[in-house]
């Protein structure tokens, strides 16, 4: 069995939905998988409706009528017939999320936020899946939610790895075309959790670790993993080959193309990974697998924009030593707040981090009880992996550096964006 996952690139109108069909059409008769995001940026699109829905904002209900709107626009292009069907199960997606937001009781807003987000999954999958069916693609929709299971650490869920076996091992079966979400799973009591934003690609990775996969591929609108963002750089190479873990210092450092989590499941089995183009199928792409570490050998660029950099220093000019760290990074889990960099000396600790979970105002109320506290917002984290001197010059070039360091294979630097 093969798994393949499609992002919301693919399938943001009626052309990118019949080009999956025609891409999976190369693969017909085999045993799949199949990872569905959402479509087009639904996902930013529900985030406006939880915004308007904690604001009490009059707003919501046309930003919830936009949104069915633009799905069933997407149906209406895609099925000359037996659309209504399709149309009703949409409608009733949209009268679940509504309902659940007037029943919700919850002040926790990563809570509220798992239960609604995934809607966007569930619309685009129902869609896809009964234009696969009727363009001959026979294919069964599954609930993610019943294959993955986790802990309740909502909006960042943790996965339960024997349970989530043994629901694929009991629902899934090896002859059978499947088709579910990404990013989405169940707890316990079975409330919606999700695994991190692009989490889509992480669930393709859980299924086909599960499954014992022959490999993974994701559909992108990229010919595969290049050296650099093409969106920040003018002159980038496609990557052929990258060894598992050359992906994971990539994916640590921010590379966008492959999630985080998603290679460690893979690597454990040694399951190839395959990044392609669903704009060009025949195309190469890229390889992630046991081997090389890269091919070619050129220095990777990466950015990270809207970064905090933060500065301690004891307000004695003491000695920052392992006590002061040890807290420091305790209250910056406690508070979910990603270490990108860090740099210190014995008086001073400097860290940029990524505050997507929006709490780096209450951890700095708590840090200025105690140290002297400097930061600036909305710096930018520039990484090049195998850099060389002329690397390192181009991209200095015109940029307010606030800091830099060095490692073997490593160099990063913070900027004013």
């Amino acid at each position: 069995m093969k798994v393949f996952k499609f992002g919301g690139a693919s399938t943001k109108d009626a052309e990118g939905v019949k080009n999956v069909v025609k891409v999976l059409a190369m693969f017909n008769g085999e045993p799949l998988v199949i990872v569905i995001s959402a479509m087009g940026k639904t996902t930013n699109a529900i985030e406006l409706i939880l915004k308007a829905y904690l604001d009490h904002d009059k707003v919501l209900a046309t930003l919830i009528h936009d949104l069915k709107r633009y799905h069933i626009g997407i149906i209406d292009d895609l099925f000359e017939q037996n659309g209504n069907s399709v149309i009703a199960g949409i409608e009733s997606l949209f009268e679940d999320m509504q309902m659940t937001l007037s029943r919700n009781k919850s002040t926790q807003y990563d809570f509220i936020y798992d239960q609604i987000i995934g809607y966007g999954e569930l619309l685009s999958s129902t869609i896809l899946s009964a234009y696969l069916n009727y363009s001959g693609y026979t294919n069964k929709w599954i609930d993610a939610r019943e294959l993955i299971k986790t802990d309740s650490v909502y909006r960042d869920a943790g996965v339960q790895w024997q349970e989530t076996q043994d629901k694929i091992n009991t629902l899934l079966t090896p002859d059978t075309c499947y088709l579910t979400q990404g990013f989405i799973a169940s707890d316990a009591n079975n409330f919606t959790t999700t695994l991190g934003r692009e989490g889509s690609d992480y669930t393709a990775s859980i299924l086909a670790y599960c499954l014992g996969a022959d490999n993974v591929t994701i559909w992108k609108d990229v010919p595969g993993v290049l050296n650099a963002d093409p969106r920040v750089f003018e002159t980038t190479r496609l990557l052929s080959h990258i060894s598992y873990e050359e992906a994971i210092e990539l994916a640590f450092y921010g590379a966008s193309v492959i999630h985080p989590k998603t290679l460690q499941p893979l690597q454990r089995k040694e399951i190839p990974l395959y990044v392609k183009s669903f704009l060009k199928p025949n195309g190469s792409g890229t390889t992630v697998k046991k081997g090389a570490p890269l091919d070619p050998m050129v220095p990777c660029y990466i950015v990270k924009k809207n970064q905090i950099l933060l500065s301690l220093s004891a307000r004695d000019f003491s000695f920052i030593v392992e006590d002061n760290i040890s807290e420091l990074f305790n209250l910056l889990h406690t508070h979910q707040l990603k270490v990108d960099l860090i740099q210190n000396s014995a008086i001073s600790f400097s860290v940029c981090l990524d505050n997507k979970f929006n709490s780096f105002e209450v951890l700095l109320q708590q840090l200025q009880a105690k140290f002297k506290v400097s930061y600036q917002k909305e710096v930018a984290l520039y990484t090049i992996r195998h850099f060389d001197q002329d690397a390192i010059t181009r991209l200095e070039q015109n940029k307010d550096i606030l800091l830099k360091q060095l490692t073997k294979e490593t160099y990063q630097m913070v900027a004013k964006q």
